[in-house]
């Protein structure tokens, strides 16, 4: 049974990524006062990035684990490790926004100028678009997956998205690793 509408996947998709750029942007940007959030103790704030990188490496694990199991015809192993790598994925990005709102901003990098401009900002810039551009990707496999009875996902271009979402997604998890390495592990 289909729990989305065929003729409602693209728009649901632009739908839902125009909400969650937005409410990233806003945290980001400084939009949303701290105010907003509960408070927490100093160490629950202090431990986020250590969950999330510890969130990012279980994804990195997830999406392998569901594109190995669709190669080799499980779909059933599939969908749990995709709808787990998103639930991670909703996982991370809160956790994350959380304490960009309740810090009041991003954590500055402690690390000399030389790496912070040449290392740190590009590898940064690169981990963020490729998230940013993950967004609809993932929105659109996912509801083209709640869209259509399983046998007839092959004729949707719900593999072809989902290989450029998972792609990209591994890409993005893999840099955040990098990031949090260079902010917490190195300097």
């Amino acid at each position: 049974m289909a729990y989305v509408s065929r003729e409602r996947v693209a728009p649901l998709t632009a739908i839902l990524s125009v909400v969650s750029l937005a409410i990233v942007f806003a945290a980001a940007g400084g939009r949303v006062p701290p105010s907003t959030v509960p408070t927490a103790p100093e160490w629950v704030l202090d431990a986020i990035p250590h969950v999330n990188v510890a969130i990012s490496a279980a994804a990195i694990g997830t999406i392998t684990l569901g594109w190995r199991a669709i190669r080799r015809g499980n779909v059933a192993r599939h969908r749990l490790a995709m709808v787990g790598s998103f639930g991670l994925f909703a996982s991370f990005l809160t956790l994350y926004l959380y304490r960009l709102v309740a810090t009041g901003g991003a954590q500055p990098f402690p690390g000399p100028d030389a790496v912070y401009q040449f290392v740190y900002l590009p590898i940064l810039a690169v981990h963020i678009l490729l998230a940013i551009v993950c967004i609809p990707l993932v929105y659109y496999a996912l509801l083209l997956a709640s869209a259509h009875p399983i046998e007839e996902l092959p004729r949707t271009s719900h593999a072809r998205f989902g290989r450029y979402a998972a792609s990209l997604w591994l890409v993005s998890f893999s840099l955040g690793i990098v990031v949090y390495a260079l902010l917490h592990v190195a300097y």
